[in-house]
């Protein structure tokens, strides 16, 4: 699996024909809380996809024709994809769902930015805040 640094993350964000998924919750996206580390915001040029979206009303994940139906307007367009939270871990539900969903292959999986929110604010990069794309 590919994984991002910083730089790697920026650059899939910052890209025309790439995508970087933060998958936190909307409002932690959008800087209006930020319950864990010191900067609230997401990665300039990231779209949200809380990796709970993912997951159906009985606590399982959502069938691959219903996860790629969330999915697929984000990154169908995409060349790389890259996944970010605040740690690495629901990214990973993201990288993993985009394999369940048949929008990415083994052979050509989503990268993760394993650092996440908490690496890229407490190394100062720069933060974005407001709504970007938001989907749920």
């Amino acid at each position: 699996m590919p994984v991002l640094t910083a730089s790697g993350a920026a650059d899939v964000a910052s890209a025309r024909d790439a995508v970087l998924l933060d998958g936190r919750a909307a409002e932690r996206f959008r800087g209006e809380t930020e319950p864990i580390d010191p900067v609230a915001g997401h990665v300039p040029g990231a779209e949200n996809l809380p990796a709970a979206t993912l997951i159906g009303d009985d606590g399982h994940w959502r069938a691959a024709d219903d996860a790629a139906s969330v999915l697929r307007p984000l990154v169908e367009e995409a060349g790389a994809v890259g996944a970010y939270c605040g740690s690495g871990v629901s990214a990973a539900m993201l990288v993993l769902g985009l394999e369940h969903a048949g929008l990415r292959t083994p052979g050509d999986p989503a990268g993760l930015y394993v650092g996440s929110w908490s690496h890229w604010c407490g190394t100062g990069r720069p933060v974005e805040t407001g709504p970007g794309t938001v989907a749920t």
